[in-house]
């Protein structure tokens, strides 16, 4: 499979869920607004998928994929489905326990993950009740992410990027449809949530048995890889903990500023998350098993050429992606959210957390690429030291920042940190000789940064003052925006291609 068209199947089923994401919170925004409520469901959401990040995408994809890579390039079919009933068997289990003690734990959880809460004793009961609600969710959307793994592995790749847009539509539906009929109304987004993780799980099932790789229960756990994932998930999950341990601390913190602070900084997280979703999501998943397969083939020079390929197309994508952010605040923001409750002023103080994201949109997506790197050769405790160093980092930018930036102040401390993680894992990587560059980056980098210059540039003088975007309508924005974005990438493109970029030099077979 050609690596580029893989990455343009999964960008693609992202940008769908993006699409329908933004749909989403536009909808939960005009709705609800930006306050308690809001304030309320985003924080009980926020556990379960620190726990999903956790559990699934983070430290057990990070040691099971690697060790599925080698089991089906080496051992064959049945001994790699004997590994799929044994972990899968292990992993509900835990999943069905962490759930019970969420639901019964719910008030311990809501006072340490938003302690400022306690202050207005209705907004901390809602938020428990919606913890309760939405905790279950973790069983299934962490089976999910067992799915993924095992049809990325695949080369299935289109299945999984899908499967959270039945996220976005049962959410969607539970504002539009179910809220009347609750009391308080944002009560059935939480509901909404527990539907999805069912939906996509289900979706996932019947591609699971084309391929014949649908986990069964098992009451043996007994083979090597089983002790091996284990051994993995160890420094794996306290590396992955502390990603979400920084995110934890940052809504702490803003639980103690003003009111719609941490709604801000979740509308914003939502923007930045638009590209970092699409390019550093999609890169980290296709990336992976193909470099555990080099890996597993003790192949370095290719593993090493494959990280390059992956470095210059993040940097190519990413870079335009975090100028247009900082520059389209204002116009995406009131194009998505300026409607009904969400204010003015919501948007001013989302418009200065999603600038501060931006600066670090280039790192956060290339941890996602350069992190592969060393979990592809089963090595965690690298990555895991670095987030440490990160954690401490984002908290002392954090007390620097707080006080004369306010909540934006946190987002920046989350986007330099982003840049400071890439920076350490890249310079370990060519430390190590793991990763060599390809000769010819520094001409790569200043065409793309011209490129990028250029198109910044034009959109700033051409997408007009923040007043009109305040003021107009729906119909109007969304035009003018279309037109911005069209024009933005159409100019940056076409700079590139006029500096000698072409396509068919990013084409890049996955491994076999």
């Amino acid at each position: 499979m050609n690596l580029l068209k893989a990455l343009a199947a999964v960008s693609s089923m992202t940008l769908l869920s993006r699409i329908l994401g933004f749909a989403r919170d536009a909808i939960i925004a005009r709705v609800f607004g930006a306050g308690m409520l809001t304030d309320a469901f985003f924080v009980a959401f926020k556990i379960p998928n620190l726990l999903r990040r956790l559990f699934a995408e983070g430290a057990f994809s990070q040691a099971f994929v690697p060790i599925l890579a080698e089991y089906k390039n080496r051992k064959g079919h049945d001994a790699t489905q004997t590994l799929v009933n044994q972990v899968g068997t292990a992993l509900t289990l835990v999943l069905v326990v962490v759930a019970l003690l969420g639901v019964v734990g719910a008030p311990w959880v809501a006072y340490v993950s938003a302690p400022g809460f306690r202050a207005d004793p209705d907004k901390f009961e809602l938020t428990v009740t919606l913890l309760r609600i939405t905790f279950p969710y973790i069983i299934f959307i962490s089976l999910v992410a067992l799915a993924a793994g095992i049809l990325n592995t695949h080369s299935k790749f289109s299945v999984p990027a899908f499967a959270p847009v039945l996220l976005n539509v049962a959410m969607i539906a539970a504002t539009l449809w179910l809220a009347p009929y609750f009391d308080p109304p944002v009560l059935a987004l939480g509901w909404g949530v527990a539907l999805g993780g069912v939906l996509q799980l289900a979706w996932m099932l019947p591609h699971l048995l084309k391929i014949r790789m649908l986990p069964r229960p098992t009451r043996h756990f007994n083979d090597p890889g089983v002790r091996r994932i284990l051994r993995l998930m160890a420094p794996a999950t306290l590396g992955v903990s502390v990603a979400q341990i920084s995110l934890l601390i940052n809504t702490i913190f803003a639980s103690f500023l003003a009111s719609g602070s941490v709604s801000w900084l979740y509308y914003a997280d939502r923007l930045m998350e638009f590209p970092a979703g699409m390019l550093g999501v999609a890169l980290g998943t296709i990336l992976l098993p193909s470099l555990a397969r080099h890996y597993a083939d003790d192949n370095p020079g290719d593993y090493s050429k494959l990280l390059d390929w992956g470095l210059r197309l993040t940097l190519m994508l990413a870079l335009p992606s975090a100028a247009a952010l900082a520059v389209l605040a204002v116009p995406l923001i009131t194009t998505l959210f300026h409607y009904g409750a969400f204010t003015a002023t919501d948007v001013t103080m989302t418009q200065r957390a999603l600038v501060a994201y931006s600066v670090g949109l280039v790192g956060l997506i290339l941890v996602k690429v350069l992190a592969p790197g060393f979990y592809a050769r089963q090595n965690i405790r690298t990555p895991v030291k670095v987030a440490i160093f990160t954690l401490v980092a984002t908290q002392v930018m954090n007390l620097a920042f707080i006080i004369p930036l306010g909540h934006a102040g946190l987002a920046l401390s989350i986007g330099l940190a982003a840049c400071l993680n890439a920076g350490l894992l890249l310079h370990l990587l060519k430390k190590q000789q793991i990763y060599q560059p390809q000769p010819g980056w520094t001409g790569y980098f200043l065409r793309v940064l011209l490129a990028a210059a250029l198109m910044a540039a034009m959109l700033f003088y051409t997408m007009g003052d923040a007043q009109w975007w305040l003021a107009a309508g729906f119909l109007d924005r969304m035009i003018r925006l279309a037109l911005l974005v069209g024009g933005g990438i159409a100019l940056y493109f076409a700079a590139l291609g006029l500096m000698g970029f072409r396509p068919r030099q990013f084409a890049r077979r996955a491994a076999e």
